[in-house]
């Protein structure tokens, strides 16, 4: 494509050299250029692309996109006040602005938006759309799927993503929109028909630092990328149950498709029965109500159907098709998944990694244990906080934990550079402010008579130790790693898959 061309739109302060040029290519990592290419000089958390302007230009850049101005002989230097832009911009316009061709979906939140893609997907499948899906778990679309390294892609990666699904015919893509995603302009230039809030707690403070800026970052789904789309018939669905549900869509001037528990809202539900085997409700709607059973375990996912459901209603998706997608999902990996085994044991393995979510999901399965045939089964919560990340949350889930679980286990998550006995002492201290029993190795099997915790820093023994200390009618909870098939020590990855090791340890005598 040619240069002048390919920074169409772009806001540039200064070009220096020529625009003539026909560009072969762009890339925003300097090991990737290659003769011809256009390089984006841009600045990641821990690497500044400013730093390889020189090495991109001796791999063959004909171009380099900057926010500092340097001197690149016989080279086209464009300088912008903003290179994230830039390149999201460039992408965008390198594979064709692909989203505007197809209906694009955004879910943005900080828990539930990985499960809400899958249920949208089994909707829109049924409605006989070709679907691709963007998110955490992976990205998948015409029967290939590649692994999520982020998820949000960079804007390059997901421009080229865009292209190749719609290239293969995709006609909707539902993508999880992270934080990280916003604020790094992954997904600036994205046309979107249609935007979603899950909900919001805190996460994510080792980035953002303080709830205000997590909490912007999430609202330029709305303000900047909603309003700013070309499309048609665009509009914003919320949790009108939370507190920043409402906020988030203060001042959006498009129709506003409200979804919670409270009566008043636009999707709801009610006559709700949540099992071991699923949930079932009547789904109520401005066109109509439903009756539904979704194979998705505990109350919190009522909030992920709900939100689903009104983006389905958004799109004018029948209702008998929305029912029968809700309806065919089998589960979401990782997401209160079910580990079969003849011990009559309850063993959910779960990504819930914030205090929030794993609230959420205590308060779900204790629901179901005290509401079944067998009122008396325990509570066992296994869980553990990632080293290098944010670190407020540590006390605040040990709480959690404590306060819904009868015997809490603290273990290692994903430790990276930190020591992980010290992350379980920062996790430690909200236990401590509970009237709650220390438990040590050799007195544990005295547990059902006193609520308590226990530190078992080895994941796989701590694994085995809350499989082995439940008995039939118990719950196990396996929270914090959910679909992630390793686990991070040092700054290596390990294989580690908590639903392994999970049936390893319930296949033990």
């Amino acid at each position: 494509m040619e240069l002048k061309r390919l920074i169409e739109g772009v806001e540039v302060k200064k070009i220096v050299g020529d625009t003539p040029k026909e560009i072969e290519g762009v890339a925003y990592h300097s090991n990737q250029v290659q003769k011809g290419f256009l390089f984006a000089a841009i600045r990641g958390v821990e690497v500044d692309g400013h730093r390889f302007i020189g090495e991109a230009i001796e791999r063959g850049a004909e171009a380099v996109v900057s926010e500092e101005e340097q001197e690149v002989s016989h080279r086209t230097m464009i300088l912008v006040p903003d290179s994230r832009q830039a390149l999201a911009k460039i992408s965008s316009n390198f594979y064709g602005d692909p989203s505007s061709r197809i209906r694009l979906i955004g879910i943005t939140g900080t828990n539930g938006k990985t499960t809400t893609t899958y249920l949208l997907e089994s909707i829109f499948k049924k409605a006989g759309y070709t679907v691709g899906v963007i998110g955490t778990i992976n990205y998948r679309f015409a029967q290939k799927t590649t692994l999520a390294p982020n998820t949000t892609p960079e804007s390059l990666d997901l421009q080229k993503i865009l292209w190749e699904m719609q290239r293969e015919g995709t006609s909707h893509v539902i993508m999880e929109v992270s934080s990280h995603g916003l604020d790094l302009e992954r997904v600036f230039g994205c046309q979107f028909d249609g935007v979603v809030f899950t909900n919001f707690t805190s996460d994510h403070l080792d980035y953002h630092k303080t709830l205000e800026q997590y909490f912007e970052s999430k609202k330029k789904l709305f303000s900047d990328y909603l309003m700013k789309s070309r499309k048609e018939r665009r509009f914003a669905v919320t949790n009108h149950d939370d507190p920043k549900g409402k906020e988030i869509v203060r001042g959006i001037d498009l129709p506003i498709i409200r979804y919670g528990m409270n009566p008043s809202c636009d999707i709801t539900a009610d006559q709700v029965v949540s099992t071991f085997d699923g949930l079932s409700s009547r789904i109520r709607t401005p066109r109509g109500d439903f009756s539904a059973h979704s194979k998705l375990i505990g109350n919190f996912n009522l909030y992920n159907i709900l939100a689903a459901v009104a983006v389905g209603v958004g799109m004018d998706v029948p209702l008998e098709t929305i029912r029968e997608g809700l309806e065919r999902l089998e589960g979401v990996s990782g997401r209160f998944e079910k580990v079969e085994n003849r011990r009559g044991i309850h063993v959910i393995v779960d990504y819930a990694h914030t205090h929030d979510a794993l609230e959420r999901a205590l308060v779900g399965l204790k629901g179901i244990l005290e509401s079944g045939p067998q009122n008396d089964g325990k509570m066992i919560t296994l869980f553990g906080c990632g080293g290098d990340r944010d670190r407020i949350k540590r006390p605040m889930m040990g709480e959690v934990a404590g306060r819904y679980s009868d015997l809490a286990i603290l273990t290692s998550d994903n430790p990276r550079t930190e020591d992980p006995l010290a992350i379980l002492n920062e996790v430690e201290k909200g236990l401590k402010s509970l009237p709650i029993k220390v438990w040590d190795q050799n007195e544990i099997k005295f547990w059902r008579t006193q609520k308590g915790y226990l530190k078992v820093p080895d994941r796989r023994e701590a694994i085995r130790m809350a499989i082995r200390l439940a008995q039939p009618s118990d719950a196990v909870l396996i929270a914090g790693k959910g679909h992630e098939d390793y686990q991070i020590i040092g700054k290596k990855k390990f294989p580690f898959d908590d639903r392994i090791e999970a049936k390893k340890a319930l296949e033990e005598k």
